[in-house]
Order: structure tokens, then C-alpha cells, then sequence
């Protein structure tokens, strides 16, 4: 069955306008609020890597931030105030010798987001990895580690971003 290049285009046609039609959107493609100009990015830790992280993505989502607390007149600004997070450690698996051979690493985000005019929500959430332990590569597994938290964190930076849309009840 050899189709024609002419079918295969206007196949692939059919289906994204059919996609893009019933209001499909790629889960990173959400939009921002529209009131979102600028962020306010404060916490207990001035020198966090989730907050250097998110510091980052927000600035590939093209969104400026500011040091100065917002005033009331700055009515585009949100104010995010990151609480400390907190890493978790559960067994998931032994080697036969009773060492731990499986962890799930669980990260905990807390945080505060205020849009203007609104009352400050509070958010948590959990990140979560696997990660194998090898009691013979000790050097090996702690950089490993490093890695693994670095990303959770980047995880955890990209989703307060996303979900800053749903929280702005000005939206909704």
C-alpha cells in the first residue's frame, strides 16, 4: 500500500487542523496570565537553588523579575515567596546483605504566590525520583545525587511556572 506524497500531506493536514480544532494545547504550551508583566521572587533563603532555578525559568518564559517588593500601584506584578524545601528519603528495596539497594527521593516545594489585588494562596507539592544505591561506588552515587536533586529542582522551578495560570483567579 504505497500511498502518494499528496494523501500523506493532506493526512497529516486533516489531523492537526482536527487537533488544534477541539482546543488541544502541548502541557507546556499554557499560557500565562495576561496580568503576568513581572515577578517578585523573595523567600527565607536569598541563595536557594530552587530559587536560582526558578530565577532561570523565568527568564526563558521571558518573564522579568524584580528585587523590590511590589507596591500597590504595581498592579502586574505576582510576588512569590519561596518557604524552604525539604528532601525525603523512601526505602523502596534492599540487596539480600540488608543494604539499601532503592530510594525514592521526594522533594517538597512550598511556596506562597500573591497576584495583585488578591490574598496570598499557599501551595505544596512533591517531586519525585528513583534513585539506586550502590554502597561499592560511594564517590560515584554522591555526585549522582547532586544531579538528581538538580533536576528535581529544575522539575520543580518549570511547575510553578505552569501553574501560576491555574492559581490567578482573576482567570477564572
Amino acid at each position: 500500500m504505497n500511498m502518494p506524497f499528496s494523501r500523506i500531506i493532506l493526512l497529516c493536514l486533516i489531523v492537526l487542523l482536527g487537533t488544534s480544532a477541539c482546543g488541544f494545547n502541548l502541557r507546556s504550551a499554557q499560557p500565562l496570565p495576561p496580568g503576568i508583566e513581572q515577578v517578585y521572587l523573595s523567600g527565607t533563603q536569598q541563595h536557594s537553588p530552587l530559587r536560582r532555578e526558578l530565577r532561570k525559568y523565568l527568564k526563558i518564559y521571558q518573564i522579568p523579575t524584580i528585587t523590590e517588593a511590589p507596591s500597590t500601584k504595581q498592579t502586574q506584578t505576582v510576588a512569590i515567596y519561596l518557604m524552604p524545601d525539604s528532601l525525603d528519603r523512601r526505602l523502596l528495596s534492599l540487596f539480600t546483605t540488608g543494604q539499601v539497594a532503592e530510594y525514592e527521593l521526594v522533594l517538597t516545594i512550598r511556596f506562597q504566590v500573591a497576584f495583585a489585588g488578591q490574598e496570598a494562596q499557599y501551595v505544596e507539592f512533591d517531586v519525585t525520583r528513583e534513585y539506586q544505591d550502590d554502597p561499592d561506588a560511594i564517590l560515584a552515587k554522591s555526585r549522582e545525587l547532586d544531579l538528581v536533586l538538580s533536576e528535581l529542582r529544575q522539575q520543580a522551578a518549570d511547575r510553578i511556572i505552569r501553574m501560576l495560570p491555574s492559581l490567578d483567579s482573576r482567570q477564572q
